[in-house]
């Protein structure tokens, strides 16, 4: 067996080791012959595979929870979508193909759209191939590729995994995962660490390596083969004794919070221990919607996830849409480069009114809840962009407002945005993405967006040290601090919250409980001074 060991970006922390199970490859392409004898009759076929396709997504969603039936659902709603139906409907009749061909190809359509939107919408690209392969897999009468039914526990080695093939992974069953693309915030990667599997992605040359088992650190992020013969073995944290106070053995406040973006995700953060909720997203009550939602619907929605955290901190973020996530109300116009484009805050300032109603909105869901509310914006680039949202926020009669650091200029602005504000929290996700110029959806270039790059690091600093000499704090609400290793050098550099997935919670928890706020400065310093992303 061939002493191999391969490198990728730990994304869910754990060790396992175990026997290999390799996931098919997609269909590929259905061919564009025999032309159909009746092409209205072949065309016929595609709305009940596709409903029939929606149907067992949603019946794997009714056995799911959480973050995992979200977007088992979500998937859902994708294939069934009259859109995509309808265009590979004219396609078979109009260009005379077969209807697994039409909907490979209408599909393709709507995946080009979303990866020239960028953000938000790229991360869909994965979904949208994953209903093509079942509605194809469906039209052809054969089994549709994903996890197979596993017999023994095992280690899923994939080049990708489709999101509704994570969310209906058993922990129990499934040691570990490891893809050769993918990245550290794609749906694949939040659902292993809600899952608790260890998990290891951009793996390059994973799918050459040919072994019967394989060792799998979702700590440093490393792959090798391991001897199938060996038992199974497997080592991740305990948390059971963690007291659900956010502090360091010394007793140094870092709170540890969730991130929710549904009443499923606020419930599971608030049975997870969460102190209260550093992020939350309220896009759930824009996305899909043809007309904006008015004042009521939305206090409404925003009271029921607030209400399991009633006398708690909770940071609702406002709309962080825009040109990579658009809203139809919106109407804006294409951009050639949406990432960089009109979002977030940006909107607000075109339509003003549209931030205002949202604030409202929040405002009266403070009084339903109780819930002790902050409100920040997203993409926030100068001090004066930070003012003006502050302004506005509190005419609108909320407390307590910050932004969110996501901009390589904003962290370089720190002490001035800090100035004008209550708080700040750091959006590590978008923020490596903009340091790196590398897209975070991109499996070439994952290593650049891992959160444990000096660079970024050294970025956070800045922000930590502007935050403690303004006597203000300063957050991560972004994936890295999910990780219980990064979290204590999180600490280190000056940060006095973090905030997670439900999963991640008591782990992370755990972790500050067993470090001194010296050992975290220690180990802030070794990974600051760090020449790559390790731990």
């Amino acid at each position: 067996m061939a002493e191999t060991r391969l490198s990728g970006v730990a994304v869910s922390p754990g060790c396992a080791s175990g026997p290999v199970v390799r996931i098919a490859e997609s269909l590929g392409e259905p061919p564009r012959s025999p032309k159909p004898a009746d092409p209205q009759a072949e065309a016929a076929r595609i709305v009940p595979a596709a409903q029939a396709v929606a149907a067992r997504l949603e019946e794997l969603a009714a056995k799911a929870d959480g973050e995992a039936a979200d977007i088992l659902l979500t998937t859902a709603a994708m294939a069934a979508d009259p859109a995509l139906a309808v265009e590979a409907e004219r396609l078979v009749v109009a260009e005379e193909l077969p209807a697994p061909r039409a909907i490979y190809d209408s599909a393709a359509g709507f995946a080009r759209s979303l990866a020239a939107a960028g953000g938000y919408l790229a991360e869909r690209v994965r979904d949208i191939e994953d209903v093509r392969d079942r509605i194809v897999a469906e039209l052809l009468g054969v089994a549709p590729p994903g996890v197979p039914e596993l017999t023994a526990p095992s280690v899923l080695v994939a080049r990708d995994l489709a999101p509704a093939d994570t969310a209906g992974l058993d922990p129990a069953t499934v040691l570990a995962l490891v893809t050769e693309q993918g990245g550290p915030t794609s749906h694949t990667a939040i659902l292993a660490r809600a899952l608790g599997i260890p998990a290891v992605v951009a793996v390059r040359g994973l799918l050459a390596l040919d072994a019967d088992a394989l060792l799998v650190d979702g700590d440093t992020g490393t792959v090798e083969p391991a001897d199938p013969a060996s038992p199974v073995r497997t080592a991740a944290r305990t948390a059971a004794d963690w007291d659900g106070v956010g502090t360091t053995s010394d007793g140094h406040r870092i709170k540890v919070l969730g991130n929710v973006g549904s009443v499923a995700d606020a419930r599971a953060a608030a049975d997870a221990g969460a102190e209260g909720v550093g992020l939350f997203r309220t896009e759930f009550c824009y996305l899909g919607a043809s007309a904006e939602p008015t004042v009521a619907e939305q206090r409404a929605a925003y009271a029921a996830v607030l209400a399991p955290f009633s006398g708690k901190p909770v940071t609702v973020r406002t709309l962080d849409a825009g040109a990579d996530k658009p809203l139809a109300f919106l109407a804006q116009e294409a951009e050639p480069n949406p990432a960089l484009g009109v979002r977030g805050l940006r909107i607000a300032f075109d339509r003003p009114d549209v931030l205002d109603r949202q604030l409202e909105a929040i405002a009266g869901a403070v009084k339903d809840s109780g819930a002790d509310v902050a409100v920040m914006a997203p993409m926030v680039a100068t001090a004066a962009e930070a003012a003006w949202f502050a302004d506005r926020a509190r005419a609108a009669g909320i407390r307590r407002a910050g932004v969110m650091i996501e901009i390589p200029a904003a962290a370089l602005a720190a002490r001035e945005i800090l100035a004008v504000t209550d708080f700040v929290s750091v959006g590590t996700n978008d923020l490596a993405q903009y340091t790196f110029a590398a897209d975070r959806q991109l499996g070439a270039v994952a290593a650049l967006n891992d959160p444990w790059q000096p660079a970024l690091l050294r970025l956070l600093r800045l922000v930590g040290d502007a935050a403690a000499d303004a006597g203000k704090p300063a957050g991560v609400c972004g994936e890295a601090a999910a990780d219980p290793l990064l979290a204590r050098v999180l600490a280190g550099l000056g940060m006095t919250s973090l905030s997670m997935n439900a999963a991640a919670i008591r782990a992370v928890g755990a972790g500050l409980a067993e470090s001194t706020m010296d050992e975290c400065k220690v180990a802030a310093e070794a990974a600051l001074a760090g020449d790559r992303p390790r731990p």
